[in-house]
């Protein structure tokens, strides 16, 4: 069965491979994948992104991404979904954004939602409304264990990567790599302190998006620690993201929030690159203390970590990858859940008649 899929994106973030976001690659490897297989994939998503499939662009505010742009930005979404419903036959839509019933007007058509964020982050009211509206999909055990009581999420699928995208080599090299959202949540001054501690130099690699408290962060907090040993590289394409993450030492994600999946330690077991990160929410999902990498609760213990990143085979770190991290896992259960929701919603119409 062919189908017809609009995939719609977080309004303030452009969808292409150099985007740092985890919900945009996600929508990038679902979008690549459904065009693979001779299906129809539409995209909603800020102009200048890429795809596989037909990108319906919206333009969005130039400039610093505060209340007032968010609000254009979701009035231009809302129109753009109405436009495509309009013109084009569309079996499912597929919601990516954190603020998705800002712009998702009531339709026929079945929803999935993805929520790639911690559940804490989203409104819990309008989340408890949507239950019986759009199919939620958390995308780890532990952000489905986090539900709060009366929300119904309808399916775990974890995220996956494109393990082809990544391949270890037998040396690494000496640098500490941090990549990702340049945001305070994320940590990056506590990885960069541990890094300084264990002598290890590193590279810097993401983008810093134009919120307010973002960029004071990178300016106040960041750009001043910029030096010989701690090099700023800003956002990166797929092909430069792969050598760095293959000649690093070690990745480093010091995240202080719960953090729902990480694409990025997926990537860098893939690898072969062992990572240390603070225990927060799905991280313990994804590595294998002491094998992969290390889990951390403390400045002092990643400080020491780093400084055991020699133990870690690269070998044990890409076998994990290819046994648990294939992006085919992930786009195959999507599919599945695309397929039973239309013929639900085909069974649905034929009894209406």
């Amino acid at each position: 069965m062919s189908l017809s899929v609009l995939s719609v994106a977080y309004p303030l973030a452009k969808v292409s491979p150099e985007t740092a976001g985890g919900a945009e690659q996600i929508l990038l490897t679902i979008d690549r994948a459904l065009v693979r297989r001779g299906d129809r994939s539409l995209v909603i998503a800020a102009a200048g992104s890429q795809c596989s499939g037909l990108l319906i662009p919206v333009r969005i505010p130039a400039g610093e991404l505060d209340e007032n742009a968010k609000l254009k930005a979701r009035d231009s979404f809302k129109e753009a979904i109405a436009r495509v419903l309009r013109s084009h036959p569309v079996d499912i839509i597929h919601m990516h954004g954190l603020d998705f019933y800002e712009y998702l007007e009531p339709t026929d058509v079945p929803v999935v939602v993805t929520l790639h964020l911690p559940l804490a982050w989203y409104s819990a009211r309008m989340l408890k409304a949507f239950c019986n509206k759009a199919e939620l999909v958390a995308v780890s055990r532990t952000q489905a264990a986090s539900a709060p009581s009366g929300l119904k999420l309808h399916a775990t699928i974890p995220n996956g990567i494109e393990l082809g995208d990544f391949l270890p080599n037998r040396k690494r090299g000496r640098y500490a790599l941090i990549l990702g959202r340049i945001c305070p949540e994320k940590g990056i001054h506590l990885a960069l302190d541990a890094a300084e501690r264990a002598g290890v130099p590193v590279v810097l690699a993401g983008k810093v998006f134009e919120y307010p408290e973002h960029r004071e962060y990178f300016d106040r907090v960041i750009r001043p620690r910029l030096s010989r040993s701690i090099r700023f590289v800003g956002a990166v394409g797929k092909n430069r993201k792969s050598q760095l993450l293959v000649g690093a030492r070690c990745v480093l994600l010091a995240s202080q929030a719960d953090e729902t999946s990480s694409l990025v330690a997926m990537e860098a077991l893939a690898s072969g690159t062992p990572v240390i990160a603070w225990r927060k929410g799905a991280l313990a999902e994804i590595l294998t203390d002491g094998k992969t990498g290390w889990l951390v609760s403390s400045l002092e213990e990643m400080t020491e970590a780093i400084g055991q990143t020699t133990e870690i085979s690269s070998a044990e770190c890409r076998h994990e990858a290819e046994l648990r991290f294939s992006s085919e896992k992930m786009v195959s259960d999507y599919l599945s859940l695309y397929r039973s929701l239309v013929a639900g919603n085909v069974s649905r119409e034929l009894q209406a008649a």
